[in-house]
């Protein structure tokens, strides 16, 4: 599995939990990979990384979304799989050693698989706006 398939998992799994909040992440993402067949080592490791780095820097994540909206625009007003996305790419960002490109084209390229037609502008703005910070 190559680290964009890994990277989509972890997004669905991010939507997933967006959708309908889990009490118990280690639980639940172990039922999202034995459901999807997921038995790379790699994949699991930064699937598990990712979610529960979310997860423990949340409040900070947010900020930076909030932080890098235009004045009109609220959190409730982000679509959530556009949400999910950002939560993914910021992690990336701000607490892995991805490279910045690689965080924000990846991040792209999941809006316009998954999200609306402005999606990928929307997701390219603010992040771009988060690496300026």
């Amino acid at each position: 599995m190559n680290r964009t398939a890994i990277r989509e998992q972890a997004f669905k799994l991010i939507y997933s939990l967006e959708i309908q909040k889990q009490d118990d992440l280690e639980e639940t993402i172990e039922l999202y990979e034995q459901s999807n067949e997921i038995s790379d080592e790699k994949a699991k490791a930064y699937i598990k990384d990712a979610i529960f780095g979310i997860e423990k820097n949340k409040e900070d994540i947010i900020q930076h979304i909030e932080k890098n909206l235009k004045s009109d625009w609220k959190l409730e007003r982000i679509s959530k799989i556009d949400l999910a996305i950002l939560k993914l790419a910021i992690y990336e960002l701000k607490y892995t050693e991805i490279p910045f490109k690689v965080a924000i084209n990846e991040a792209v390229e999941l809006a316009k698989k998954y999200g609306e037609d402005a999606s990928k502008n929307f997701v390219n703005g603010v992040l771009a706006s988060v690496v300026k910070e």
